[in-house]
């Protein structure tokens, strides 16, 4: 049994990895064994999070501290959190990744920049594009107009090349 100075140790701890992530999602891991859960948490790790099995009281007390309230109802049960400490998107495209392979796990909640997210809005960040993916289409968006107008200046300098030609010849022509 843990004594007293264990249990501040890991809520301080716990409190610690909330604070310090970017989001955090929950997750209910009924029926998973030990080789998806480190095949998960190894994932987690590659990309610059982490995957923790904590009391749910611990977990409870941590993100009241916090000011987290509405998190509480959702640590109920077997519950894991995946932490992100680069990327606010990370742990929920991963966790969509192995909840596709692994049925038993399911997405809870969640808390991205301090505000809790119900299970629909983890569903829904989990779709979002990469943050490359959405660089991409922005640095497209801003591409477009700028090759629309250098095109159309390419095509007036052109009409205006054309145009003088034409007068040199008509001139070149009337001198003879």
């Amino acid at each position: 049994m843990p004594t007293k100075e264990e249990k501040q140790k890991s809520l301080a701890d716990l409190k610690e990895s909330f604070q310090q992530a970017k989001s955090l999602i929950l997750v209910n891991y009924r029926g998973l064994d030990v080789t998806a859960m480190n095949k998960v948490r190894r994932k987690l790790q590659e990309s610059g999070g982490e995957f923790k099995v904590a009391k749910n009281t611990l977990s409870v007390l941590a993100a009241k501290e916090l000011g987290w309230h509405d998190l509480a109802p959702f640590l109920k049960g077997p519950t894991a959190i995946a932490f992100s400490l680069d990327e606010n998107m990370i742990p929920a495209k991963i966790l969509a990744e192995f909840t596709r392979e692994f049925k038993q796990l399911e997405f809870k909640a969640g808390v991205l920049s301090g505000k809790t997210l119900d299970l629909n809005q983890v569903q829904q960040l989990a779709k979002l594009p990469s943050k490359e993916v959405l660089l991409g289409k922005l640095l497209g968006n801003i591409q477009y107009p700028l090759n629309g107008f250098a095109g159309t200046l390419q095509n007036l300098l052109r009409n205006l090349v054309y145009a003088l030609e034409a007068i040199r010849k008509k001139q070149a022509a009337e001198a003879s």
